[in-house]
C-alpha cells in the first residue's frame, strides 16, 4: 500500500530471519584460502634467513624486539579491542619491510602507515544472499528494502570525465547556489585552486547579503579532523577567514573517529594517527544539484589525479538526503570556532573523551534516523517505482498536471560506518558480487588495491567475468614519495601479486583479468563497480563514490557512494564510456613477467616465480 510505513526490519528476498542480519554470513563457494598480503610470520621469516646477511639479521633481530615492546604498549590500552586486532598486523607490515623494501631504516611510528594495508581481516558481518529476480534493472529492485530509493530521469544525470571539468563545475555551481552548499571531503588543500574555490564561496556569500532581497544561503563543510589539521598551514585556516566573517551562515565540522583516543592518541603522531579511521565521505551540494565523486578538494584532484565523478541535476529528494546525512555526520563531529578551537554540539557525547560506546550508539542512532525517514518518505512518494501497472505513463503524468516524465534510472544511497555498526555498502557489494550469474561481467577500479579477503573470495569463487582495473606504481599518489610513504606501492604491487598467484594457482585466468592504468603525469585514484548483465554489452549498474573496496574502506573509514540502476540506453552509453575511457590511456594486461620488473624496479627481493613461470602471460 503506497501509504503504509516501512517495516521496522527491513527483509531481503529469501531472508527468513532479518533479525539475525548482523550475525550472518553469506554462503558461497570457499577457495582455497587467500594467503594475506604478509604471509605468515613464519613463512616471511622463511625467506628474509634465506636471502638476507648476517649482518642484516641481527639488524632484524633488533627491530622485532622494538616491535614488540610497541605491542607491549598497545595490548595495555583499555577499550581498543579493534585496534588491537588491527595491530598484530603492524608486526608483520614490520617483519615485511625487510622482505618487501630494502635499505629503509627501522621507525618505529611510520610502519602504522601501511600497518592498514597489512593488518589481518576480521570475521565479516554481512546479510543473506537475495533471490533476485531475474528480469532485467528490476532485479536490483531488492536494494530499496535498504536504503531510500529515488527515481530520477536518466536525462538529470551527467557522467563528467576530468578533473578540469569536475573543478570548472564546482566553481560553476558555488556562484549560482542561492540556498544551500554543502561539501563532504577528506580535506581541503591549502594551494592557489583551493583557494580559489573558498573564494568562490567567500564571494556567494557577499553577495547574498547585498542582495536587494538577502537570501538565507547556508554553507555547511565536512572534513576530517586529524587529516584536515596536518600541518600549521592547513584546512582549518583555510577556512578560518569565512567562520570569521560568516559566523551565521558557515558550518565547519571536523569528524573526529572515536578509535583514536587515550594513550595511542598521545603516542602516535600526526600523519599516522590518520591511520586509525577517517571521514572519507566525498559529496558536493548545490542547492538541488549533487556530485558524487572520489575525488577530494586538492589541486592535484583539479588538474591530473584520474577520478570518477557523476552529476546529478535537479534531484531535490536526493539533495535533501545528502543534507540531512551531512549534518548527521557534522553533528556527532567536532564544530571549528573562529579562533581555531573545536567545540562539541551541545548534548552530544565528546568523540574522543566520552564513553567511545554512548557516542557510537549516538552516531549510529543519528544517522540511521535519516536513512530510515528518507526510506520512508520515498516508499510514500515513489511507491512502486519499478512500473508496475499502476504507475502513471508519462502522458497521463503530463495529463494529470505533473511534468516529470516517469523514471527509467534508480538511485540507491549506499552508506558504510563501520565504528557505528552501519554496513549497508558492505551488504550491498557482497550481494551484487555473490548473485552475478555466469555470463555477466563485472569491472572494478581501484587506486589501491587491498580487497577484503570477503571481496577476494567472492571474485575467485563466483560465476561472473571480472576485468580489474587498478593503478600501476608509477601513477600511484604514493610513487616516490619521501620516507616510508615511498614503500607503499611497493606493498600493493605485494598484495597484487599474491593475488594474481591465487588466480593463476585456480586455473582463472582468463575469467579473472587484471589490467593497470598508467598516464605520463597523472596519478589513478578512481574506484568503482560496473555491472554487465549476461548477453549485454552495456552496463545496468554502476557504483561511484567514495569506498575503495579495501580494509579501511570497510572497518574503519566513513564512507558513501550511490548505486545507478538505469535502463536508459543513454546513460548506459555514458557509464560504458567512462571506463572505456580509463582504459584509452595506457591500460595493460598484468602478466607474471610485470610483477618480476615492478619489484626490481620498487627495490623489492625477486620474487618466488609465479604459476605459470615468471615470464609467462
Amino acid at each position: 500500500m503506497a501509504g503504509a510505513a516501512p517495516d521496522p526490519t527491513p527483509t531481503l528476498p529469501g531472508e527468513r530471519y532479518p533479525e539475525r542480519r548482523g550475525s550472518a554470513r553469506l554462503p558461497r563457494p570457499r577457495p582455497r584460502p587467500l594467503t594475506r598480503a604478509c604471509g605468515s610470520a613464519r613463512g616471511m621469516l622463511e625467506v628474509v634467513v634465506r636471502t638476507s646477511s648476517r649482518r642484516a639479521l641481527r639488524r632484524l633481530g633488533q627491530e622485532v624486539t622494538q616491535l614488540a615492546a610497541w605491542v607491549a604498549v598497545i595490548t595495555l590500552i583499555p577499550g581498543l579491542p579493534s585496534f588491537q586486532v588491527a595491530f598484530s598486523g603492524f608486526v608483520q607490515a614490520g617483519l615485511s619491510g625487510r622482505l618487501c623494501v630494502e635499505h629503509v631504516r627501522w621507525l618505529p611510528s611510520p610502519w602504522l602507515l601501511l600497518a592498514p594495508l597489512l593488518s589481518p581481516t576480521v570475521p565479516q558481518v554481512t546479510s543473506p544472499p537475495c533471490c533476485l529476480c531475474p528480469e532485467g534493472v528490476h532485479r536490483f529492485q531488492w536494494i530499496r528494502n535498504l536504503v531510500p530509493e529515488f527515481g530520477v530521469c536518466s536525462s538529470h544525470v551527467r557522467v563528467l570525465s576530468s578533473p578540469a571539468e569536475f573543478f570548472e563545475l564546482m566553481k560553476g555551481q558555488i556562484k549560482v547556489a542561492k540556498r544551500r552548499v554543502v561539501m563532504a571531503s577528506l580535506y581541503l588543500g591549502t594551494g592557489p585552486l583551493e583557494q580559489e574555490l573558498v573564494d568562490c564561496l567567500e564571494s556567494t556569500l557577499e553577495k547574498s547579503l547585498q542582495a536587494k532581497f538577502p537570501s538565507d544561503l547556508k554553507v555547511s563543510i565536512l572534513l576530517d579532523f586529524t587529516r584536515g589539521s596536518r600541518g600549521r598551514k592547513n584546512s582549518r585556516t583555510m577556512l578560518l577567514p569565512l567562520l570569521q566573517r560568516f559566523p551565521e551562515q558557515v558550518r565547519v565540522s571536523l569528524f573526529h573517529t572515536p578509535n583514536l583516543r587515550g594513550l595511542l592518541r598521545l603516542l602516535i603522531p600526526e600523519r599516522f594517527n590518520e591511520t586509525i579511521g577517517l571521514q572519507h565521505i566525498k559529496v558536493y551540494l548545490f542547492d538541488n544539484n549533487v556530485i558524487l565523486s572520489g575525488a577530494n578538494l586538492s589541486d592535484s584532484y583539479f588538474t591530473n589525479r584520474q577520478d570518477r565523478y557523476v552529476f546529478l541535476q535537479d534531484c531535490p529528494e536526493i539533495a535533501d538526503f545528502f543534507t540531512e546525512l551531512v549534518d548527521a555526520v557534522g553533528d556527532v563531529s567536532l564544530q571549528l570556532q573562529g579562533d581555531d578551537t573545536v567545540q562539541v554540539v551541545e548534548g552530544m557525547v565528546h568523540p574522543y573523551k566520552g564513553d567511545r560506546a554512548a557516542y557510537c550508539r549516538a552516531a549510529n542512532k543519528r544517522v540511521m534516523d535519516v536513512i530510515n525517514s528518507a526510506r520512508a518518505r520515498q516508499q510514500v512518494l515513489h511507491a512502486q517505482t519499478f512500473h508496475s501497472d499502476s504507475l502513471l505513463t508519462q502522458e497521463d503524468a503530463a495529463a494529470a498536471g505533473d511534468r516529470r516524465p516517469a523514471p527509467d534510472t534508480w538511485i540507491y544511497p549506499l552508506i558504510q560506518m563501520k565504528p557505528f555498526e552501519i554496513q549497508i555498502d558492505e551488504i550491498v557489494t557482497e550481494t551484487l558480487l555473490t548473485e552475478a550469474e555466469r555470463g555477466a561481467k563485472v569491472y572494478l577500479t581501484t587506486g589501491y588495491f587491498n580487497l577484503t579477503q570477503a571481496y577476494m573470495d567472492l571474485v575467485l569463487g563466483t560465476r561472473a567475468e571480472y576485468q580489474i582495473l587498478l593503478a600501476s606504481p608509477e601513477v600511484n599518489g604514493f610513487f616516490g614519495a619521501k620516507g616510508v610513504a615511498g614503500a607503499i606501492p611497493a606493498a600493493y604491487v605485494h598484495i597484487e601479486r599474491q593475488f594474481y598467484g591465487e588466480v593463476c594457482s585456480l586455473g582463472q585466468q582468463e575469467r579473472v583479468r587484471l589490467q593497470e592504468y598508467w598516464r605520463r603525469g597523472w596519478t589513478f585514484h578512481a574506484k568503482g563497480l560496473w555491472l554487465y548483465l549476461a548477453g549485454s554489452s552495456l552496463p545496468c549498474l554502476t557504483l561511484i563514490g567514495s569506498p575503495n573496496f579495501g580494509y579501511r574502506s570497510v572497518h574503519r573509514d566513513l564512507e558513501a557512494q550511490i548505486a545507478i540502476v538505469t535502463e536508459s540506453r543513454a546513460l548506459q552509453q555514458q557509464l560504458h564510456q567512462g571506463y572505456i575511457d580509463f582504459c584509452g590511456f595506457g591500460v595493460r594486461r598484468l602478466i607474471s613477467r610485470q610483477f618480476h620488473l615492478y619489484a626490481c624496479m620498487l627495490g623489492l627481493r625477486p620474487p618466488p616465480t609465479l604459476p605459470g613461470g615468471p615470464y609467462s602471460a
